[in-house]
This record gives C-alpha cells, sequence and structure tokens, in this order.
C-alpha cells in the first residue's frame, strides 16, 4: 500500500529523500557524477497555495512500512497563453518500489493537488537517460514541448492539460 505524507521540502525526511535521489542521480547520468547539477529546492516554493512536498510511504525491502520516495509540485510563470502553470519536481521512488505502480499514483495524486491549487497545466523537465520515466508521463498524459526553463541536467521537456 502507497500513502502521502505532506512535508515541507526541507524537512528531515524531504532532505533524505532528496539527497538519495540527487546522489543516484549523479551516479547514473550521463557522462558521470561531475555533469550532474544538484539543487535542493527552496522550501517555499512548495508550501500551499503555491505548491506541495509529499513523502512517498510504502514498505521497505523488509516489507516495513518506509519512506520510499518524494515528489512535488511548484506554481512557475504563466504559459504564453496566460495559463496557470504548476511543475512538476524532484520525483523520485527507491529503486526496489519501481514497476509497483507507485510513480503513476504519485503522478496522479500530484495532478489532483494541482488542479485543487487552481492549475491548468503540469509541467515537467526530465533526461533521456531516464527512460522508464519518460514512459510514465507519457503514459500519463503529457506531451513534448519546447523547452520552458534552463535546467542544465534535461533533455525533454513535457506538458499535460488539466
Amino acid at each position: 500500500m502507497v500513502t502521502w505524507r505532506e512535508t515541507s521540502a526541507e524537512s528531515d525526511a524531504a532532505v533524505a529523500m532528496l539527497t538519495e535521489y540527487f546522489a543516484n542521480r549523479a551516479q547514473t547520468f550521463p557522462g558521470g557524477p561531475s555533469g550532474y547539477q544538484t539543487k535542493f529546492p527552496v522550501a517555499s516554493d512548495f508550501e500551499p497555495p503555491r505548491g506541495v512536498f509529499l513523502i512517498v510511504e510504502g514498505d521497505n525491502l523488509e516489507g516495513e512500512p518506509a519512506d520510499v520516495g518524494c515528489g512535488g509540485i511548484r506554481s512557475i510563470a504563466p504559459g504564453d497563453d496566460g495559463s496557470v502553470r504548476l511543475e512538476v519536481k524532484h520525483l523520485w521512488l527507491e529503486p526496489h518500489t519501481r514497476g509497483l505502480g507507485y510513480g503513476r499514483l504519485l503522478i496522479q495524486e500530484l495532478e489532483r493537488r494541482a488542479v485543487g491549487f487552481g492549475a491548468d497545466e503540469l509541467v515537467l523537465d526530465t533526461n533521456d537517460s531516464l527512460e522508464a520515466a519518460a514512459g510514465l508521463y507519457r503514459s500519463s498524459g503529457f506531451e513534448s514541448v519546447p523547452a520552458y526553463n534552463d535546467n542544465p541536467n534535461a533533455t525533454t521537456w513535457y506538458r499535460k492539460r488539466l
């Protein structure tokens, strides 16, 4: 079973998950760790009504309840058409939970919350090396769009109209 816990992006649980996420990305990033740029989130960007940061609660490798991932949404500049946009950030799950549907459930929960904040669309960026993540985004209704930011780690940008 998977559940969510809303927290500050600077809470101990969030920092632990993000540290694990960034370390994993640096090790698997194309070109090696020196090519990946780590940037911890600004907590105020992920506080309602501007956004939210969630800890994914599931089971650890021993089958006991544990924090197993994270993800958040934050308000960003309106789209060219004036649409209210929220950006998905730091979506990460521990490797042993991948393929269990937690990622899809987390995206759906973030989308539900974005609608509650009045968003017209969700956007996100990713790297082509994260093939499973790109598949999840596309199968969740996201479509490729031109770059909307200058994230040096990103190679692909997506949008989903809500």
